[in-house]
C-alpha cells in the first residue's frame, strides 16, 4: 500500500520505520526538521521500551538519561515514596529522529486529509490532537505546560509528582541528565501555569525550553471512531493514554503494534484496541468521579480494585511497585 503517517511522535515515527519495509510510506510532521522536538516528560519503562527499540534495530540504553530509584508522591506532608522497577527518562526526541532516519518524512508540513485521500491508500492519524480523524464528541483533554530547566544544583535527584486536589491533574519533576529536568503540570481546573511558576520561583533555574499542549485522558471507548474510510487513528488520537498518570508512550507503541497486526482489517483493529485497553474505562471513571467530586470509596471500590489489579499484574510495564494501600492513600488524599 501507499501509506501516509501524520505526526512524528512516538507512534508515528515507529510506524514510519516499521511500515516502510513492506509499503510505500511518507511521514508528515508540522514541525520543521531543525526545530523537531518531543513534547512530553520523557518518562517511560526501560525494559518495555528496550523491546520496542530492538524491533527497529536500536539500543534503548543509548538514549537513557536517568534511571529512577523511587518516585516521591507529594501529598502535602504525609508523602508516599514508591519503589521503582525500571522507570527512567530518555532522549525521546532523538530516538524519534533515529526511527525516521532513512525514511521519507516531509517536515514543516500541515497535512490536509482531503488532499491525502487522493494520493494514499491509508492515512494514519498519529497526532496527539486528532488532526486528521473526525473529532470524538466524548473526548476529554487536560491542558498542560512544561519547562526544560537547567540547574546548577537540582532541587531533586529523582522523580517527583504532586497530585492536585480532586485529582484534576498533577505537577511533575522528571530529572534528565547534566542538571537538566522536565518540570510541568497538567490540570483540568487550569491551574497548571500558576503551580508550575510557583515551583520555578521556589527553585529557580534556567528555562531552556517552554512547551505545552492538551493531553487526552479519555479511554478508547470514548474516542470512536477509530477509522473513517482511508483514515485510521493510532495512539493518543484514539485514547491510549493511561488516565491516572497521563502516560502514553508505551500504550501508543502497543496500539501501533495492533495496527500492524490488523492493517488490512479495520474492524479487527477496532476490536483489538477496545479489548487491549478495556481496563482504562475503570481508571477513567475513578478520575472523573474525583474531578466531579462524587468519588466514594464504597461506590467506586470495584473500579479502584480493577485499576490496582491491572497495574499490579503489570508492575514491569509501569516501572514501579504497586501497593493498594498507597493507591487508596493517594486517591483519598488528592
Amino acid at each position: 500500500m501507499k501509506i501516509a503517517v501524520v505526526g512524528m511522535g512516538v507512534a508515528g515515527s515507529y510506524l514510519v520505520d516499521r511500515l516502510s519495509d513492506e509499503h510505500t510510506v511518507v511521514g508528515y510532521e508540522r514541525q520543521k526538521e531543525e526545530d523537531f522536538d518531543a513534547v512530553c516528560a520523557w518518562g517511560t519503562t526501560k525494559g518495555v521500551l528496550s523491546e520496542f527499540a530492538k524491533t527497529s534495530s536500536l539500543n534503548f540504553d543509548d538514549y537513557v538519561y536517568h534511571d529512577g530509584n523511587e518516585i516521591e508522591v507529594d501529598l502535602g506532608g504525609d508523602n508516599v515514596w514508591i519503589k521503582l522497577k525500571g522507570l527512567c527518562t530518555y532522549d525521546k526526541a532523538q530516538i524519534e529522529r533515529d526511527l525516521m532516519e532513512g525514511r521519507e518524512v516531509k517536515f514543516g508540513t500541515r497535512a490536509n486529509p482531503e488532499t491525502l485521500r487522493d494520493e494514499y491508500d491509508m492515512i494514519v492519524d498519529a497526532t496527539a490532537l486528532r488532526d486528521i480523524l473526525p473529532q470524538a464528541e466524548r473526548r476529554v483533554q487536560i491542558p498542560c505546560i512544561q519547562y526544560k530547566v537547567k540547574y546548577k544544583e537540582p532541587p531533586y535527584d529523582d522523580f517527583l509528582i504532586r497530585p492536585f486536589k480532586g485529582m484534576t491533574g498533577y505537577f511533575w519533576y522528571f530529572p534528565l541528565e547534566g542538571g537538566y529536568a522536565h518540570i510541568g503540570a497538567g490540570d483540568f481546573a487550569k491551574q497548571h501555569n500558576k503551580i508550575t511558576d510557583e515551583f520555578m520561583r521556589k527553585f529557580p533555574g534556567e528555562i531552556v525550553k517552554k512547551s505545552g499542549r492538551p493531553i487526552s485522558v479519555s479511554p478508547p471507548s470514548r474516542c470512536e471512531p477509530f477509522y473513517d474510510g482511508k483514515l485510521v487513528g493510532v495512539g493518543e488520537s484514539i485514547g491510549t493514554v493511561f488516565p491516572m498518570l497521563g502516560e502514553g508512550i508505551i500504550p501508543s507503541l502497543q496500539c501501533s503494534n495492533l495496527l500492524l497486526e490488523n492493517l488490512y482489517d479495520m474492524q479487527a483493529y477496532r476490536k483489538a484496541v477496545l479489548e487491549k485497553f478495556s481496563a482504562y474505562d475503570a481508571v477513567y471513571e475513578v478520575v472523573r468521579a474525583k474531578i466531579e467530586n462524587r468519588f466514594k470509596v464504597t461506590s467506586h471500590f470495584l473500579d479502584v480494585l480493577r485499576m490496582y489489579l491491572y497495574m499490579k499484574r503489570r508492575e514491569d510495564r509501569f516501572g514501579m511497585e504497586i501497593n493498594i494501600r498507597e493507591m487508596f492513600k493517594v486517591i483519598r488524599s488528592a
